[in-house]
């Protein structure tokens, strides 16, 4: 069933996850099921049991049983970034972490997915750290390709790097769910690329959790091929995924593109977080990729957060959408095959 909502042009998609029936759309639960929002983000996801489940950013949770935690994820904040597209990307960082302290479910930490910096100064690096202190969570951190171009990730690994593998690769445990940090910036060659010595560690790394374990990947650039055109996919992100078939849940957070894309195949769950520095243009509506200047007021918007939340539910998987800006929403839901 699909259902368009006038008022943000999003598309609204329920898939059953009984797979014995049919869906009256024809939608081959096996194959791509793709929700495009590109105004804000900001999503709560949850997870208890293996099946992940969000509501809106900044909205009350519904009164769910078995809550286990919740995280954020943020991206591509850019510190020293200052072109029209967003001249204040510090404040509207400052912004996103003013609603990370004001929502009610506690986040247990937080994830940054990448390009921390515009240019891997230490100054921007020292600022970054300055406003995401204001959140009082520990953060995870990726690299972006704004992170590691001029120095090859020097930089990010003197800071960010202790007690990870290669060129910043890393895993840790939060209960019950196996979070890995990866890195497709280093050896880029038109799209993002893990490299074999990464891919051998990340099969190690798995071969050492059963099956029923929840699995959270988070990396840069999307780990599915979103715009292979503007290098918006990573190349050798397929041999990555078929060490991870095996896994009830796998959910995948990503940054790189600045806009809302989600997609659910198999036992993946696949989702692109907005920036909180500029938006970017949807995949071939412009030239080339590249900040994307909005009217101020619009700004904030089409700038926003993900917040996720792990509860226990078999049924359904939904997503809601919200920006920076309040009451800007956009949503979807389907479930999991």
């Amino acid at each position: 069933m699909k259902e368009k909502n006038p008022e943000s042009h999003s598309e609204r998609v329920i898939l059953d996850t009984d797979q014995s029936s049919s869906t009256s759309d024809g939608i081959d639960r096996r194959g791509f099921l793709k929700c495009m929002a590109w105004a804000g983000t900001g999503l709560v996801w949850s997870l208890a049991g293996g099946v992940p489940v969000s509501r809106a950013f900044g909205s009350a949770m519904h009164q769910q049983k078995h809550e286990d935690f919740s995280f954020v994820q943020i991206s591509d904040s850019h510190i020293g970034f200052n072109k029209p597209a967003n001249a204040d990307v510090t404040g509207t960082l400052q912004a996103a972490v003013n609603k990370i302290l004001a929502t009610p479910s506690s986040p247990d930490f937080l994830i940054h997915t990448g390009d921390l910096t515009h240019s891997s100064k230490p100054a921007e690096f020292d600022t970054m750290d300055q406003v995401l202190t204001g959140a009082k969570r520990q953060i995870f951190y990726v690299p972006g390709e704004h992170d590691t171009s001029v120095d090859d990730g020097k930089a990010y690994l003197e800071r960010y790097g202790k007690g990870s593998s290669g060129n910043g690769w890393y895993s840790f445990d939060h209960k019950g769910v196996h979070f890995i940090g990866l890195v497709n910036v280093v050896e880029l060659e038109g799209m993002g690329k893990l490299g074999q010595a990464q891919l051998d560690w990340l099969e190690k790394d798995l071969s050492q959790r059963k099956n029923s374990t929840p699995i959270v990947l988070f990396a840069h650039i999307p780990l599915w091929a979103v715009y292979p055109t503007w290098g918006w996919g990573t190349s050798d992100s397929e041999q990555a995924f078929s060490y991870l078939k095996r896994f009830g849940s796998v959910t995948v957070l990503n940054g790189h593109i600045h806009q809302v894309m989600q997609k659910v195949e198999g036992n993946a769950t696949f989702h692109t977080a907005m920036s909180t520095a500029f938006p970017q243009p949807a995949p071939g509506a412009a030239p080339s990729p590249g900040p994307m200047k909005v009217p101020a007021e619009k700004l904030r918007s089409v700038l926003g957060i993900t917040e996720v939340n792990y509860v226990a539910q078999r049924h359904q998987l939904a997503v809601v959408d919200s920006t920076l800006s309040e009451g800007a929403a956009t949503a979807s839901s389907s479930g999991l095959v």
